[in-house]
C-alpha cells in the first residue's frame, strides 16, 4: 500500500511540475502509517519537503496535491491537516481483501517470491573458537539469525555462514592455556600469562589433553622468574616458542586442533539449541592450506598494490580509500588477519554473491575501511560489502549489573542466560531494541511469565484466539468461511478496523525491517497487534449463535493469529496454543 501511494504522490508531483521531471523518479518521498484512526491510515509530509521548491507554504502544496490527485477506487478519502501533512484514507473494500489474502496464502502473506532482490550472504557471530559464546554473542546470534529470516521473506535468496578464525596466535594461546592448565592439574606450578584463557571451560579441556604432552612441560615454571614483565605480549610469544620446543611443533598444533575442535563444538551446540543454524562453517585455517592467500598475494602483486617497507609487505589500501596502508605479509614472513580478511571476502565473492552483509561489534568500526579496501583491491565494488555494527549487552539481575570478561574466566554464557529465561524470551528480548543502541537485559523481566513481559504478552495473544476457536467449536458451532467472508462488512468497530489496518501494514513491515536491517521493528510491531487484540479481547464477546456475526469475527482472528505466528517464528520465537 504504501508503494502505491508513493507511485500515486509521484506522478501527481511530476504533473503539476513542482520539481523538475529529472529529479521525480529519485525523490525520497516517506509514507507514514498514521496513529490516530482519524488520521487515516496513512500520512506523508511531502508537502513540507517541497515547500520552499515550489514557493508555497506547506499546507497550501498539500492542498494543491490532493486535489490533483488521481483518486483511485480503493482510496477513500484524502484529507489535509496543518501544517502541511497529507493523510489517506483507504477503502473497506480493501482492507476486506487484506483478510482474504491472508487466509489464502497464510504464512506466505507478506512474502515476496525467492530471489526477486539480490543475493546475500550474511555472516553473522563468528566469534574466535577460544571458549563458549557469551551473552554479548547472543545478541549477534539472535539478530543474525532473524535478519536472514526476514530478508528471505522480503523476496532475498540468502545464505548464512560462520567464519572460524582457527589460525594464528589467538589459537596458539588457546592451546597454551589449556597445555598449562592440564599441567597444572597434574601437579605443576606454572603461573599463565595475563593473555592466557581461564575458567572453568579451561579445565574441562585440559583434562582432554594426552599425558604425553604434559609431561614436558612442568619445567616451564621458570619463564616467570627470568622475566620483567611476565605479561607483555613479547613474553607470551616466548612461552609458546618454548612450548613448541619442550613438546614439538606437530604435537603443540595437534593439542591446539584438539582444543578447538572442542571449543567449535560446544560453540555449535550452543547456537543450535538457542535456534541458530548455519549454511556455512568457514574456516580460515582451510582456507590458508588451500593457498587462497599466496593467490591473494600473487594477485595484489600483478596489480602493482603491494609495497615493502620495514621488512613487511603493505597493501596500498590509500588507493583505495582507507586512511592509511596495511600489514599484509610480516616481517617474519607470516601473514596477517588482515590478509586472511581480504582472502575470505574475496572467496564470498567469488561464489557469486550481490551483497555480502557482515554484522560485526561497534568496536570494529575502524575496521570497515580496511575491509572495503582490501575488497576493492581484489577487483570487487567496496559497496557490495555492508557492515552492520552491533551495540553492546549490558546484563543485569535486577539492579546489579554483571560484568562479563572472556579470559578472567567471570563472563556469563550465552547458554546460562537463555536457559534461565527461556530461548523465546532470550531470542525476542535481543532483538527489541534497534541494533544501533545499547541494550540492556533485564533478566528478571525476561523471566516473568504475564503480560509485563512483551515476548509472552505476544504469545498469550495468539493463545487467546486458539482458545476462542476452540470453545466456538465445542459449542457446536460451525465455522463458514465462506458467510465470514460474505459479511466483512459488519467488522466495523474501533478494534477491529484498527487489526484490519495493522494486518493491513504487515507486508511493508517485513520490507521495510528487512531493507533497513531494522529486525526490532517487527517486534514492535508484534507488540503493537497484541495490544490491539489484548483490548479487543477485552470488550468483544466471540461466541454468539448469529451466523453473519460470528463468522467474520473468526476469520479475523484466525488472520491475527496467522501474522503472530509468522511473525514470531521469523524471530525464532515459537507461539504455543495454550498457555
Amino acid at each position: 500500500m504504501k508503494d502505491k501511494l508513493k507511485k500515486l504522490l509521484r506522478k501527481t508531483i511530476a504533473s503539476e511540475k513542482i520539481i523538475a521531471n529529472n529529479s521525480v523518479k529519485n525523490l525520497q518521498i516517506e509514507i507514514s502509517r498514521s496513529s490516530k484512526p482519524d488520521h487515516g491510515d496513512f500520512s506523508s509530509n511531502i508537502a513540507l519537503k517541497l515547500s520552499k521548491q515550489a514557493g508555497l507554504n506547506p499546507f497550501e502544496l498539500a492542498t494543491s496535491l490532493s486535489s490533483s490527485i488521481d483518486k483511485p477506487n480503493w482510496l477513500k478519502k484524502i484529507e489535509v491537516v496543518q501544517p502541511g501533512f497529507i493523510n489517506f484514507f483507504i477503502g473497506s473494500g480493501v482492507k476486506a481483501d487484506v483478510l482474504i489474502s491472508i487466509i489464502n496464502k497464510q504464512n506466505d502473506f507478506g512474502s515476496q517470491d525467492p530471489g526477486s532482490k539480490e543475493s546475500i550472504l550474511l555472516e553473522f557471530v563468528s566469534s574466535n573458537p577460544t571458549g563458549p559464546l557469551h551473552v554479548g554473542h547472543g545478541r549477534h546470534a539472535a539478530f543474525g539469525d532473524s535478519l536472514a529470516k526476514l530478508l528471505k521473506k522480503a523476496g532475498h535468496l540468502v545464505e548464512t555462514e560462520y567464519y572460524i578464525n582457527d589460525a594464528g596466535r589467538q589459537i596458539d594461546i588457546l592451546a597454551l592455556s589449556a597445555l598449562i592448565e592440564g599441567a597444572n592439574l597434574s601437579g605443576g606450578n606454572i603461573h599463565p600469562p595475563k593473555a592466557c584463557y581461564q575458567g572453568q571451560y579451561i579445565k574441562g579441556m585440559a583434562k582432554s589433553i594426552d599425558e604425553k604432552y604434559l609431561l614436558k612441560i612442568n619445567n616451564l615454571s621458570l619463564i616467570n622468574t627470568d622475566t620483567k614483565d611476565p605479561d607483555a605480549d613479547e613474553e607470551t610469544d616466548a612461552l609458546i616458542s618454548m612450548v613448541k620446543d619442550s613438546i614439538g611443533e606437530d604435537a603443540f598444533e595437534d593439542v591446539a586442533e584438539i582444543i578447538c575442535r572442542h571449543v567449535l563444538k560446544t560453540i555449535k551446540q550452543d547456537l543450535g539449541d538457542f535456534g541458530v543454524e548455519y549454511d556455512h562453517w568457514f574456516s580460515e585455517k582451510e582456507m590458508i592450506k588451500s593457498a587462497k592467500i599466496n593467490q591473494v598475494v600473487t594477485h595484489l602483486e600483478d596489480t602493482n598494490s603491494l609495497v615493502k617497507k620495514d621488512g613487511a609487505t603493505w597493501l596500498k589500501t590509500t588507493n583505495y580509500g582507507d586512511d592509511k596502508d596495511r600489514v599484509i605479509i610480516r616481517e617474519d614472513g607470516r601473514s596477517t588477519y588482515f590478509a586472511s580478511d581480504i582472502g575470505y571476502h574475496a572467496d564470498k565473492k567469488a561464489r557469486g554473491f550481490d551483497k555480502l552483509i557482515n554484522i560485526l561489534g561497534s568496536d570494529h568500526h575502524g575496521y570497515i575501511s580496511r575491509l572495503k579496501a582490501g575488497l576493492a583491491s581484489m577487483g570487487y565494488k567496496p559497496d557490495d560489502l555492508e557492515v552492520v555494527l552491533m551495540q553492546f549487552v549490558a546484563l543485569y539481575r535486577g539492579k546489579e549489573k554483571i560484568q562479563m570478561s572472556t579470559r578472567s574466566g567471570n563472563f556469563v554464557p550465552m547458554r546460562d542466560l537463555y536457559e534461565e529465561v527461556g530461548v523465546d524470551a532470550a531470542r525476542f528480548f535481543y532483538v527489541s531494541r534497534s541494533h544501533e543502541q545499547h541494550l540492556d537485559f533485564d533478566l528478571e523481566l525476561a523471566a516473568q511469565q504475564n503480560n509485563q513481559n512483551p515476548v509472552y504478552y505476544i504469545q498469550y495473544a495468539n493463545a487467546r484466539i486458539c482458545s476462542v476457536l476452540q470453545e466456538i467449536k465445542n459449542k457446536g458451532f460451525k465455522n463458514n468461511p465462506v458467510l465470514g467472508t460474505k459479511n466483512l462488512d459488519k467488522l466495523n468497530n474501533r478494534h477491529e478496523l484498527e487489526l484490519i489496518s495493522l494486518l493491513q501494514n504487515y507486508p511493508d513491515v517485513i520490507n521495510q525491517a528487512a531493507e533497513k536491517r531494522a529486525v526490532h521493528q517487527l517486534s514492535n510491531y508484534l507488540k503493537d497487534l497484541a495490544q490491539v487484540f489484548h483490548s479487543y479481547y477485552g470488550v468483544q464477546k466471540f461466541v454468539v449463535a448469529d451466523d453473519e456475526t460470528r463468522n467474520p469475527m473468526i476469520l479475523l482472528l484466525q488472520c491475527v493469529s496467522i501474522v503472530i505466528v509468522d511473525g514470531l517464528k521469523i524471530l525464532g520465537v515459537s507461539a504455543p496454543k495454550t498457555m
